[in-house]
């Protein structure tokens, strides 16, 4: 059993987790709108402009994992704490640089910043459940992450689409800054990002570090077994199609099937919700009904078969059942990749989910920019080509789960 105090400490660690996604997940709806408006009034080519998209996209994770091997190491010396507090205060700049950007370049500024300080809060956050839980209790307290993350991906978006349709018709200009409806969204988040920081500063405890976060160059060696690199490249892939999907989803809403920023929100609130909701049902009953490699064997064909039908469907309810059925395939590969990765080492777990968590960043980083140069060529091939992709991989790799999954 937790105690209560080491349960308002997971509890504190699982908001900042929830605020920073709900972060990410509430510019997924906006961003094209948004780019659109600023690059009309650079005066940009419209040719360029889902180019800005991609680009604004993957800047993000790219800085992200440029930096956390750095803010690893200082959290291991200073705490966890203190990580998360700067990783807080560069959301709250982020955001409220974001919100009031008049440029694209800001926005570029403001998601380089938002990259660098932020890639401190989801590694650091689970390094500090690490070293307040036991072993028994890990892989649910990894599961519940799972969860505050999921759950900040899925009620970012409606916030970021019902916000940005408010009937505000309050604009202001200070120097380089501007208010106006778009704004509210991200003000919104900044004023969140506050509220966490002041609760996490006032209570949460600082831990005295049990897990090293880096671990020494000789024993990496040892760990990247065959096994390990096929369950890092299903990771990846998934990632990457994952953000490629809500890319170029963003993108094809606006301009093909003339959604508003509020139904591209629904979208993903849909997507998210699904994979909130169903990750823990199959992490816990999935195995009562077929294995881990199973489960990761239906959730690829699912993805895959999804990815390739989506064009083909213009309806607005078709176009959201294809959605749910895309998030059902995630929901099944994901938790079973995290829980095979964790189970691979008892002594380098924390360092074997980072680096996972650094290809997921990869993936984060490839998919928006394949993404939205192959919408260049019609709306049908980032889709397409993204499904064949999952299914090549899962033929190519599966295979060789069996050599030795434990189960």
């Amino acid at each position: 059993m937790m105690g209560n105090e080491k349960l308002n400490r997971i509890l504190l660690v699982l908001l900042s987790l929830f605020i920073v996604m709900l972060g990410y997940g509430i510019l997924l709806p906006i961003l094209p709108y948004y780019t659109e408006r600023l690059a009309l009034k650079d005066n940009l080519d419209s040719g360029l402009i889902n180019f800005h998209i991609g680009l604004l996209t993957s800047i993000y994770p790219l800085f992200q994992l440029l930096f956390v091997i750095f803010w690893g190491k200082l959290s291991d010396r200073y705490g966890r704490k203190p990580i998360i507090i700067i990783g807080l205060i560069g959301f709250i700049i982020m955001q409220v640089l974001t919100g009031l950007a008049t440029s694209i370049a800001m926005l570029y500024v403001a998601r380089i910043i938002g990259g660098i300080l932020t890639s401190s809060i989801i590694p650091v956050s689970n390094a500090y459940l690490s070293d307040i839980t036991s072993e028994t209790q890990r892989t649910k307290i990894m599961a519940w992450s799972g969860v505050a993350y999921s759950s900040g991906v899925i009620f970012g978006p409606v916030i970021g689409g019902f916000l940005s349709q408010t009937p505000l018709h309050l604009e202001c200009s200070i120097g380089i800054l501007h208010l106006d409806r778009f704004s509210v969204p991200f003000l919104f988040a900044a004023m969140l990002g506050l509220v966490v920081l002041i609760i996490i500063s006032k209570w949460l405890k600082n831990t005295v570090r049990t897990h090293k976060f880096t671990a020494k160059k000789i024993s990496l060696r040892f760990s990247f077994s065959k096994y390990f690199i096929v369950l890092l490249l299903l990771s990846f892939v998934m990632q990457f199609v994952v953000t490629l999907f809500e890319t170029v989803f963003s993108i094809y809403g606006k301009d093909e099937l003339s959604f508003n920023s509020k139904q591209v929100g629904l979208g993903f609130m849909l997507c998210g919700s699904v994979m909130a909701i169903l990750q823990p049902v199959f992490a816990t009953y999935g195995e009562k009904i077929m294995s881990s490699k199973q489960q990761i064997a239906l959730g690829l064909i699912i993805t895959g078969g999804s990815l390739i039908a989506f064009p083909f469907f213009n309806n607005e309810l078709y176009v959201y059942a294809i959605i749910v059925i895309f998030a059902i395939g995630g929901a099944l590969v994901t938790p079973n990749l995290l829980s095979a990765v964790s189970l691979i080492s008892k002594e380098h777990t924390g360092r074997n989910i980072s680096i996972q968590s650094s290809t997921y960043s990869i993936g984060q980083i490839l998919g928006p920019i394949l993404g939205v140069w192959l919408i260049s060529g019609g709306f049908y091939y980032p889709f397409v080509i993204a499904g064949i992709i999952v299914l090549v991989t899962m033929g190519l790799v599966l295979p060789s789960l069996k050599l030795n999954y434990k189960t």
